[in-house]
């Protein structure tokens, strides 16, 4: 009764903070590992429970949705897949030791750039990059998504940026739509690779939908998010620090 309860505040509180700041990632997993589920295992079934929540933001975004730059919006898609598709492979021949191991520095360097993501999406704003450099920037996010789900949203506009876009409602339809499509790519790996828990996938879906409703009113009504964005990095610290001591 108690992980079930638990499973479905953190999904709920996952889907709010997704629609409102992001950092959702934070909490899915650290509960799914609290209660059982091995590290790998409960990486794949975060992973798989975000999708509602990115396809939700991408329908929202869907008439801003456009590629700038050297790259086609066919070819950031086509990208996006193959990197997504990477990211789970190597997340399958990972061994929930070595994961545990590395799951610390993954949530301290998602809590990073949690913390500086507004800086460094106007630091990196340039003119773009031509179509080699593009591709390898958008596959090398990809496959960080397809890997670990935490931190994915803000590379994906710290890339964007990177490559030349400027419209800010185009930058986010389009992370969403590519969260949407890497994600797909790499649930569909893991589910496969039988690594989602689909009984506590389906809680936290559920929970995060709703959440996500919830969190989309909330953020319509409140533009200033500071304070919840550091109340997320100082969950992200912590639970780096307890990681690392387990």
């Amino acid at each position: 009764m108690v992980p079930t309860l638990v499973l479905c505040l953190a999904g709920f509180a996952a889907g709010a903070l997704n629609a409102v700041a992001g950092g959702g990632t934070f909490l899915t997993f650290p509960v799914l590992v609290w209660i059982g589920v091995p590290p790998v295992m409960a990486n794949a079934t975060a992973t798989l429970t975000a999708l509602p929540g990115y396809m939700g933001s991408a329908w929202g975004f869907r008439r801003d949705i456009r590629a700038e730059g050297a790259l086609s919006l066919g070819a950031l898609l086509g990208l996006t897949a193959a990197g997504g598709l990477a990211g789970a492979f190597l997340l399958t021949v990972t061994s929930d030791e070595a994961f545990a191991a590395i799951v610390p520095w993954l949530l301290f360097a998602a809590t990073l750039l949690f913390a500086f993501a507004p800086r460094l999406v106007s630091l990196m704003a340039a003119d773009g990059f031509g179509p080699a450099t593009s591709a390898a920037i958008v596959v090398g996010v990809a496959v960080y998504g397809g890997y670990f789900n935490g931190g994915l949203g803000i590379l994906l506009l710290a890339a964007l940026s990177l490559m030349g876009f400027t419209n800010l409602h185009a930058m986010n339809g389009l992370k969403n739509l590519l969260s949407v499509l890497l994600s797909t790519a790499s649930a569909l790996t893991l589910a496969l690779a039988g690594l989602v828990a689909w009984d506590n996938a389906l809680l936290l879906a559920a929970s995060a939908t709703v959440g996500g409703f919830v969190g989309a009113h909330y953020a319509r009504r409140r533009s200033d998010t500071a304070w919840l964005r550091a109340g997320i990095v100082v969950i992200g610290l912590a639970l780096t620090a307890a990681f690392l001591l387990a």
